[in-house]
């Protein structure tokens, strides 16, 4: 696939050739960017803690099926954390966003349960993180597959070179904000539809201006995936509103992964309320059931 490149902890850097795949494309895809061992440690404390399922919820996907959230403001000291506030997610983002240093905007994980995990619509981030008051689309997301994505189960499609088009209008669908169809098909011949297939620990990094959407799971597999957004420092938005603005970022080597043993403990993460959140519609009342069958 155009723009895939292989994570190697001793050589990797963002090269001319990766930036430039970046800004042609919108995305680029790094395989392993988190190895095998940092994947069972991310696995540990995502469904060993109730902290995650407690502050889940659903959102409404306009199709009568549902996908459940998790989001939440600050990295925090736990496995997640230190994923987050890694040199690998973080310096390569600051290098593809080009704007100096980041911050940690939130992290989400997408559930999607098999046969009844719904779908996303076509949607730009930019679209609704503009109305937050970031002014510029200086962000980006770090889409990391924590069970494998594929078709079946609802993977990412993307439209490769999208985010040139500019920020779209969005409106509600479900409880979400969508892209109008007719645009979208419009789009869809200049820019051609990718389906982003990815093993655990693959990586999607794509800016905030892609156009983008997932199906609905129809598989008997769930598909999980943990999602890191950063913002750049001077694209500090100008509303406070439901994510954080600047807040600075404590850096730690990869390998602070690896040594982390806090598995449990979500002190001071800042989970979100999603009554707070102007640009969804979500459904507290009917609370994130996972099945025990899930794989």
């Amino acid at each position: 696939m155009d723009g895939e490149y292989r994570y190697d902890p001793d050589t990797f850097e963002v090269t001319d050739k990766m930036l430039e795949d970046y800004n042609r494309l919108g995305y680029i895809i790094v395989r392993g960017l988190l190895d095998s061992e940092e994947m069972a440690l991310l696995k540990r404390t995502l469904e060993g803690s109730d902290a995650i399922m407690k502050n889940a919820y659903q959102l409404d996907d306009g199709l009568n099926k549902a996908v459940g959230l998790c989001i939440w403001s600050h990295p925090g000291h736990d496995v997640t954390g230190m994923i987050i506030r890694s040199e690998k997610l973080v310096r390569t983002s600051e290098k593809l966003i080009g704007r100096g240093e980041v911050y940690h905007y939130h992290t989400k994980i997408t559930i999607k349960e098999p046969k009844t995990g719904g779908s996303f619509r076509w949607h730009q981030d930019y679209g609704y993180w503009y109305q937050n008051g970031n002014l510029f689309p200086d962000l980006n997301t770090v889409y990391i597959a924590y069970d494998k994505n594929d078709p079946e189960n609802g993977c990412m499609q993307i439209l490769e070179g999208s985010h040139k088009a500019g920020r779209q209008d969005h409106h509600r669908v479900g409880g979400q904000n969508g892209i109008d169809e007719e645009r979208v098909q419009h789009l869809a011949k200049m820019c051609p539809l990718k389906y982003v297939e990815l093993e655990p620990g693959d990586a999607l990094i794509f800016c905030a201006n892609l156009i983008h959407k997932s199906d609905a799971n129809n598989s008997d597999r769930r598909r999980w995936s943990f999602l890191v957004s950063y913002n750049a420092k001077s694209n500090n938005p100008v509303y406070e509103h439901h994510h954080p603005q600047y807040t600075p970022l404590d850096v730690v080597p990869n390998s602070a992964i690896k040594s982390c043993t806090n598995f449990t403990d979500m002190t001071g993460k800042g989970f979100l309320d999603p009554s707070i959140d102007k640009t969804v519609i979500a459904d507290k009342t009917n609370p994130v059931h996972l099945q025990e069958t899930s794989k």
